[in-house]
């Protein structure tokens, strides 16, 4: 399943029309795109912030707001993020972070760890490695209560197509895994198939060996381009 339905599934279970989320505007095109154009169809509402300025981020928060997403390393440009400040922002605020790890993949950043309450990833990219299947992914941090502030009502209150199941009531800290399944994959569908899962799972086996080859040769770019008479500034890899 491609990483703009993993978007969907996790704004699917988080949002009702009129509701609004706060994005980065340092994302790659293709969530730009989508949050700009096709969840209007959905009544959905990004409002946008600036990673450089994150006051932005808790100026944009109202009453509608129900989740921030950023990237972690972001596409293009290569900007980090500062996840656990905007993670604070997001806390104080009672609303979800959904960080996109895609282009840091978990070798490189334990979004959780900083303070992400859901990651997306691409599968097709860093973490398959080869190219040769579609997929994205969604991780439940386990770190959210969901029933809290009440922002959340998918997951907070009584589901009539599951004979009034209180989703977090009943799974926990894994309820929006389940939620995300039960709404979103049954409703909007998009499974990935077995033999792309299989792939998938070979290529993440050497994960931790291509990046830090991939880590290894920016620094070698890094290293010479420093040095370069043409090159006014500029900073290590690894500096």
């Amino acid at each position: 399943m491609l990483l703009a339905m993993q978007r969907n599934w996790v704004f699917h279970t988080l949002l009702q029309p009129g509701d609004e989320f706060i994005a980065s505007n340092k994302l790659y095109g293709g969530s730009i795109n989508q949050f700009n154009h096709s969840f209007k169809n959905f009544g959905w509402n990004v409002v946008w912030a600036d990673t450089d300025d994150l006051s932005t981020f808790e100026n944009a928060i109202t009453d509608k707001t129900k989740a921030i997403f950023i990237e972690s390393l972001a596409n293009p440009g290569g900007i980090v993020t500062d996840i656990e400040a905007i993670a604070k922002i997001a806390k104080k605020a009672g609303i979800p972070l959904i960080v996109d790890n895609t282009m840091a993949t978990p070798y490189l950043c334990r979004s959780i760890e900083h303070g992400a309450n859901i990651i997306v990833e691409s599968l097709t990219k860093f973490l398959g490695g080869h190219g040769n299947s579609m997929g994205g992914i969604i991780v439940d941090g386990g770190n959210f209560d969901w029933s809290a502030s009440g922002k959340c009502p998918m997951l907070s209150e009584p589901r009539p197509e599951y004979s009034n199941m209180v989703l977090h009531e009943t799974f926990g800290n894994f309820a929006f895994a389940i939620a995300c399944r039960v709404l979103g994959l049954r409703d909007l569908g998009a499974a990935i198939s077995p033999f792309n899962a299989f792939q998938t799972l070979t290529g993440i086996e050497t994960l931790p060996l291509r990046m830090e080859r991939h880590c290894q040769n920016a620094q070698k770019v890094a290293e010479w381009l420093s040095g370069h008479e043409a090159i006014e500034s500029g900073s290590l890899c690894g500096a």
